[in-house]
């Protein structure tokens, strides 16, 4: 299957999937339903798709979702198709959002980024303190400046690239994911100018969460292709290698105090580590089966810890020692935790399953948690980061905002 094609068959896949199995003639009658054939059937069966609904507004955002990628909706029949899908498949119920008063105090705020539909899928706060996000479906990187409120939006030369991950490196310029085309970029911010890093091997078609060490090295996971990679920006020569467990699905990543990427496998129970200089990858078996890590943080002591999204769980992982450490999150075993970031080794993190979604304080000196609902419901926090004056950068995607978490 060419690339070409690849795409928007996983985007309409992963739109789609939240109608129920229906075939289509079993589609509900009503205004909206021969739209929904045509828009969805183009590159997805319906028998296919297997997973629950959304709300009005949540189906007007997977709606513009959709046609930011190509889906022949008309512009007129939008609203039609909207009220016709949160009628006859609604969100369904989710695990209510659980409340910890405590004593650190927190104020969220959200932004309604400007492109409708644009899945805004990863944070960064960068050195200027503005701040990014990712446009995914929109194919644009966004800039938020906190001071005058104002956006502005960075369309990418390729189309429907799917900016995924951010970072910034020392010289301003924001490096990205290009998660649909199979590239890395860079754009420079003072001239729009952006630069492709394309990956030496096709297989690697999913560039995923990118991120710096200390010698101004890029290292990256690439999820679907079972890899890592290496970009030397100095020479633009990218280099990948697969990791030994098959299916893995490397996901989050950081890099430690000594220089050492260390990412999660959101396809096993396994942490693994890099060798900066070789890339021989060690895997570390975390204690349950079912555990399935998708974002990690670390802290100053090199502590990894991971939100265990498919337990309900927060993970502490010490690679000086082995040992792991496990605490139920407060939304239970269908919250979801997602995006997590360390702040003066706390730990933050998303509950992505809870309606509405929450933001988790963890003090690991008292094990104490904490919580707060994002005022817009969240639609899932895939990521989130510490700015620079120490608060917390969030991208709500499935609400298509960015919100900023202020610690006082």
């Amino acid at each position: 299957m060419s690339k070409q094609v690849f795409v928007p068959m996983l985007v309409a896949a992963a739109l789609c999937c939240a109608l129920p199995a229906w075939s289509q003639s079993a589609l509900p009658d009503g205004d909206g339903k021969h739209t929904v054939q045509t828009a969805c059937l183009q590159c997805h069966e319906l028998n296919q798709v297997t997973r629950g609904g959304y709300t009005q507004e949540g189906w007007d955002n997977v709606i513009h979702m959709m046609i930011n990628i190509g889906a022949a909706v008309p512009q007129d029949q939008v609203a039609v198709v909207t009220q016709y899908l949160a009628k006859n498949f609604p969100e369904k119920p989710k695990p209510d959002a659980v409340v910890i008063p405590g004593s650190a105090k927190a104020s969220i705020q959200e932004w309604p980024v400007p492109t409708p539909g644009s899945r805004p899928h990863d944070p960064l706060a960068a050195a200027d303190g503005s701040l990014w996000y990712a446009g995914q479906f929109a194919n644009v990187l966004g800039q938020f400046d906190l001071k005058t409120g104002t956006f502005k939006e960075y369309h990418l030369k390729t189309p429907q690239s799917g900016p995924h991950g951010l970072v910034e490196d020392k010289d301003g310029n924001i490096w990205f994911t290009a998660n649909f085309k199979g590239y890395i970029g860079k754009l420079d911010p003072k001239t729009g100018a952006v630069t492709e890093y394309p990956m030496p091997d096709p297989a690697a078609r999913d560039p995923h969460t990118p991120i710096f060490d200390q010698q101004g090295t890029l290292w990256f996971t690439v999820q679907s292709a079972n890899m890592v990679g290496r970009l030397v920006p100095q020479t633009g020569e990218v280099k990948l290698v697969t990791v030994p467990t098959p299916k893995s699905r490397p996901y989050g990543m950081v890099v430690s105090s000594k220089g050492i990427p260390f990412f999660v496998e959101f396809g096993s129970n396994k942490v693994a580590s890099i060798d900066p200089h070789t890339m021989a990858i060690h895997e570390y078996v975390l204690p349950h089966a079912e555990t399935r890590p998708r974002r990690v943080a670390i802290t100053s002591d090199d502590v990894l810890w991971y939100s265990d999204y498919a337990r309900g769980y927060l993970g502490r992982f010490d690679p000086a020692t082995g040992q792991t450490r496990e605490w139920p999150s407060p939304g239970g075993p269908k919250s979801l935790p997602y995006g997590i970031a360390a702040i003066q080794d706390i730990l933050w993190y998303n509950e992505s399953g809870t309606q509405p979604n929450t933001i988790v304080r963890f003090d690991p000196k008292t094990e104490q948690f904490q919580t707060w609902v994002i005022p817009s419901g969240g639609g899932v926090v895939r990521n989130m980061m510490p700015t620079q004056d120490g608060n917390l950068a969030l991208a709500c995607s499935g609400v298509n905002r960015i919100g900023l978490v202020s610690l006082h």
